[in-house]
């Protein structure tokens, strides 16, 4: 058994400590909002945060989180930054397939968390890790402008 505290609380899970966060939070916790992608940290689509900072976690072991915060999709909406996020996502129309979307919302608060008035160019480099196949970058960057603005 490994603790780990997510979205702010500790949860036990029956998982060898080399397992990746994503596969304890989807088989172990039955939280599926963070998806799949690649499983090689190529993607984005496994984005959560760990103390704040954005990771893939699809490569990351459980035993790296252990007395860390990890922070998943599921807890953006009680967040003030998250919501704001989300909430710009649903304006801009921002999914279109939706798959990648948990992990660009994800690495879009750490960049507004960090960078209140983002230019595009900050925005192109902070999601360059995060990819979507469909193709919305354009509506991306427009949200991520707009939950500046509400969050200015």
């Amino acid at each position: 058994m490994v603790t780990l505290n997510i979205n702010g609380r500790d949860l036990q899970v029956d998982a060898d400590p080399g397992t990746p966060i994503l596969w304890a939070l989807r088989d172990n916790l039955n939280m599926t909002g963070t998806k799949f992608g690649c499983g090689a940290a190529l993607c984005g689509a496994c984005t959560v945060h760990l103390d704040g900072n954005p990771i893939r976690s699809c490569v990351t072991p459980i035993s790296a989180a252990q007395g860390q915060k990890i922070t998943t999709i599921e807890a953006m909406e009680n967040d003030k930054v998250g919501k704001a996020v989300q909430d710009a996502w649903v304006k801009h129309d921002v999914p279109q397939c939706g798959y990648c979307q948990s992990g660009q919302v994800m690495s879009a608060v750490v960049l507004l968390r960090a960078n209140k008035r983002p230019s595009d160019a900050d925005i192109d480099n902070a999601m360059s890790g995060n990819i979507c196949r469909c193709g919305t970058y354009q509506r991306i960057r427009a949200a991520i402008k707009d939950a500046a603005n509400t969050l200015a």
